[in-house]
């Protein structure tokens, strides 16, 4: 349970081991970026210690127990992080997209074995973010995944130009925002044995594509009724 100490919530999670605990961290991060709210933390092995404060006002708000809230329902409700596969070699295709840019976004991963096998597809509501946003926060879910499945070597595929080129040293990171996802989608790239990043045209990202679409065309038709 959270525990308001000198004026901020406080909770230590603690796990099976390091890697559990740091795949809990990364999707932590995605939320507080999604809600523009940023915690202070500590990991220490199988521990992860959070505390939530609003830093300009020095003390707890809505913002504060609406992160918290989150972070439970992440940690109480997590998917399956130990079902190993241990897949050798995969394909990961993602897709992010915002109707509005900023605006409406959605994210989607499709991950497939090397013989085009899909084994596992998902798609999500981001919330309100820029196109560029939506697209980092995809890959960070795929990739998230991806380790919780263990595969070792992964072949990423993306219709984002930018993103793709930023990725592999080609173009700089000069927004911030997009620099901490970034950051965020490094670290997860250096814990696997091989990774590859690719731009495809978008034809050739159909399923992730269409995912983003049914998620953003449900949003809307919820809005218009």
């Amino acid at each position: 349970m959270w525990q308001e100490k000198d004026k901020q919530l406080y909770r230590k999670f603690e796990f099976k081991d390091f890697e559990e605990a740091f795949g809990f961290m990364t999707q932590v991060a995605v939320l507080a970026e999604q809600q523009n709210h940023h915690p202070r933390w500590q990991n220490e092995w199988n521990k992860v210690e959070i505390w939530l404060s609003n830093h300009s006002k020095g003390q707890i708000t809505g913002k504060d127990q609406k992160l918290a809230q989150a972070i439970d329902q992440l940690f109480d409700n997590k998917k399956v992080p130990r079902t190993a596969v241990g897949i050798d070699e995969a394909k990961l295709y993602t897709d992010g997209g915002s109707r509005g840019n900023p605006g409406v976004s959605a994210g989607a991963f499709v991950i497939c074995k090397m013989d085009d096998n899909v084994v596992e597809k998902s798609g999500f509501y981001l919330g309100i973010m820029t196109n560029n946003q939506a697209e980092y926060q995809a890959l960070l879910r795929g990739l998230q995944r991806s380790v919780e499945l263990k595969i070792r070597r992964l072949k990423v595929f993306m219709d984002s130009e930018l993103i793709i080129k930023q990725l592999n040293g080609l173009y700089k990171v000069k927004n911030k925002k997009l620099e901490l996802l970034y950051r965020q989608v490094k670290e997860l790239a250096d814990g696997f044995e091989a990774i590859l990043f690719t731009y495809v045209p978008r034809a050739h990202n159909k399923e992730a594509d269409t995912e983003v679409n049914r998620i953003l065309d449900k949003k809307a038709s919820k809005k218009s009724a």
